[in-house]
């Protein structure tokens, strides 16, 4: 398997966010960021996602422990197509709570890279305790790969 060039923009640059802190709804490289806001970041510093396009608002930090509306699901499908194979660069969508609400990006599968609450921007592999249920179940629900234009 080569990664083809897109592929290496999105490792590359995820890459250089290890360490960054978790901040709910922050996207500042080394100071704050959380899961979602750092996929945004990532994708429009590799020239996937337009700069600017993908503002989702306001969230609060608990809105999956109360809600069963895939928002974090739908802005992903806004941007993604659905796989069945992880390759680099993908996105991996986990559920904790009622509805999907966490992600990280494949940067070797099966180890990602992700921004955990306490932990911030780490690698994890999808198989590791902070990513499965009590009963050490996975979370994980769902892949997805940007649209890539072009």
């Amino acid at each position: 398997y080569y990664m083809i060039a897109w592929q290496e923009r999105v490792r590359s640059e995820a890459l250089t966010w290890l360490g960054t802190p978790y901040h709910h709804q922050g996207r500042v490289k080394g100071v704050g960021v959380d899961c979602g806001q750092i996929l945004i970041a990532i994708y429009e510093k590799a020239g996937i996602l337009p700069i600017g396009e993908c503002e989702p608002g306001y969230y609060p930090a608990d809105w999956a422990l109360h809600n069963n509306e895939e928002k974090y699901l739908a802005w992903v499908q806004k941007y993604c197509d659905p796989v069945s194979e992880a390759q680099v660069g993908d996105i991996v969508l986990f559920q904790f709570g009622r509805c999907i609400s966490h992600a990280g990006i494949v940067i070797e599968w099966p180890i990602i890279l992700h921004s955990f609450i306490q932990l911030g921007v780490i690698l994890s592999s999808i198989h590791e305790t902070i990513l499965c249920d009590k009963r050490g179940r996975s979370r994980m629900r769902a892949l997805y790969r940007p649209r890539i234009k072009g």
